[in-house]
């Protein structure tokens, strides 16, 4: 390079607002390179920025702009600026592609605040540091979306509560109460349409000619969040998460009655493959081969309004097509028949189903075993490093605050490797517990069928049968199927 003055790039990136709490925030680790720049005499620009409020779509574009730039001007700078190694990237895959950037084009990866030499020793040290960081993110991400689940099973919903209700704090904790101000508006909703039965346009004008207005900027509501409103159990008292329905704990804004007449008033009786049990393709027709579908009809009974679930030929209406339709009892019965030799398998066969299982999920966790071996490598490189810092500090090769610092370093990170490696370890005994539960799976099948939850009846039979035909009122189990094999010992 025939430039006088150095010249660097930097990354400032900040994924949290915890870490901003923590001193890593945008401006500190500008100031940080700013105040490289002058002690170096060297000039910092561009300067790349990931503020905490952006998404991980817009990271992951400045992210592939700033390695572009680099590529495009690598024969421009000194090097690339980085405030600590955990702040220079997301995960493993991006960090290799710096890595790239300082092995291939010549720009060396330099964080400033944890200077390392570009040496085996000190890109181990440095692949260690961003392994522990790309660890504690995915980490960070499986605690955030465990919590999200825990609220929605304690009743909350995951996220921004739908139009009429809204969000309070009470004793540091969130909870959904009714929106005094737009409830109203939903309720008034669902008796337009309940009882006066009027169209998804007349309820639009009628709620602007009443001066019910979707907000103080958008007086008028669109026809399509009117048809959500009307859609949305949220208002029934339940909660929508990860394809399912749960029971929430905040108070319906419509209640029963006016929510199944509203189901009547739009005929719902629509084909809802993705919510009855033994839609999905699982069950053809003997007639004409086309897929078994179901629809449910909501019908008013002395006792209420009542679903009823049947299931037909989705060519139910060609001419010179039988005219079958089943209940969702109808089939129940027929596979609760079928499972019923299932409960009696003899100890030789539920023996070879433990097997099976342990074999199939021992199989999915090579992979821990890989990282068990990897996390027993680097406690064991630790140690190494821990004797080695105390030999340079007995020998008056570091100070006593660089190595108070270097070994509080360790120590977090063994506490992190141990805890890792501790989960780890707990895996061959939910193995153990699981292979074993599965001798019972027969006996659960034969007897909590009609209870268990919609999608794992759907996983059990496409399971154990592959598919059904139905021959005019009667299922047949396609042939071939592992179920044959139980029965056969």
């Amino acid at each position: 390079m025939n430039r006088m003055k150095k010249k660097y790039m930097a990354w400032a990136r900040v994924s949290g607002r915890e870490q901003e709490r923590e001193g890593f925030s945008l401006d500190v680790q500008i100031d940080g390179f700013k105040e490289f720049g002058r002690r170096e005499k060297a000039d910092i620009d561009p300067i790349f920025r990931i503020a905490e409020t952006a998404t991980r779509a817009d990271e992951r574009k400045e992210f592939k702009k700033m390695i572009r730039f680099a590529k495009q001007h690598a024969h421009e700078y000194d090097g690339i600026l980085f405030y600590k190694i955990d702040r220079a990237a997301r995960n493993l895959k991006d960090f290799v592609d710096l890595e790239e950037l300082e092995s291939e084009w010549g720009l060396p990866f330099i964080a400033i605040t944890q200077p390392v030499q570009n040496t085996p020793t000190g890109r181990m040290m440095r692949r260690t540091l961003a392994n522990m960081a790309s660890f504690q993110t995915e980490q960070q991400s499986l605690d955030v979306r465990e919590g999200i689940a825990r609220r929605v099973t304690e009743g909350w919903f995951p996220s921004n509560p739908p139009f009429g209700y809204c969000t309070v704090r009470r004793d540091k904790r969130s909870y959904v109460v009714t929106n005094l101000k737009n409830s109203p508006k939903v309720n008034r909703i669902f008796e337009l349409r309940a009882i006066e039965r009027l169209t998804l346009d007349e309820i639009v004008e009628r709620l602007f000619e009443d001066g019910l207005f979707y907000s103080d900027s958008k007086p008028r509501f669109s026809k399509t969040k009117v048809s959500d409103i009307l859609h949305d159990k949220s208002y029934l008292g339940f909660i929508w998460f990860r394809e399912q329905w749960f029971p929430g704990k905040h108070e319906p804004i419509v209640d029963q009655t006016t929510w199944d007449l509203v189901r009547i008033s739009f005929d719902e009786q629509c084909h809802r493959t993705h919510e009855l049990v033994y839609a999905s393709q699982l069950i053809r027709c003997g007639h004409c081969g086309h897929v078994i579908t179901g629809e449910e009809k909501l019908k008013p009974t002395k006792s209420g309004i009542k679903p009823y679930v049947y299931y037909r030929c989705s060519r139910y209406r060609t001419p010179g097509h039988p005219r079958v339709r089943l209940t969702e009892g109808e089939l129940d019965a027929q596979l609760q028949e079928m499972l019923g030799p299932l409960q009696r398998s003899s100890d030789g066969v539920l023996g070879w189903v433990r097997l099976v299982a342990r074999s199939i999920l021992e199989t999915r966790c090579v992979d821990d075993g890989i990282q068990v071996s990897e996390t027993k490598r680097l406690l064991s490189m630790i140690a190494s490093q821990r004797e080695e810092l105390l030999n340079l500090r007995l020998s008056g090769g570091i100070s006593e605050d660089t190595y108070a610092r270097k070994r509080h370093e360790f120590d977090e990170r063994e506490t992190i490797l141990n805890r890792q490696h501790a989960i780890q370890g707990q895996r061959q005994d939910r193995i153990d517990q699981m292979s074993e539960a599965s001798g019972r799976v027969f006996q659960v099948l034969s007897t909590e069928w009609l209870t268990m939850e919609r999608r794992a009846r759907q996983h059990v039979l496409a399971s154990l049968f592959g598919g059904f035909t139905l021959h005019d009122r009667t299922l047949v189990p396609r042939n071939g199927t592992p179920l044959e094999l139980f029965r056969a010992g």
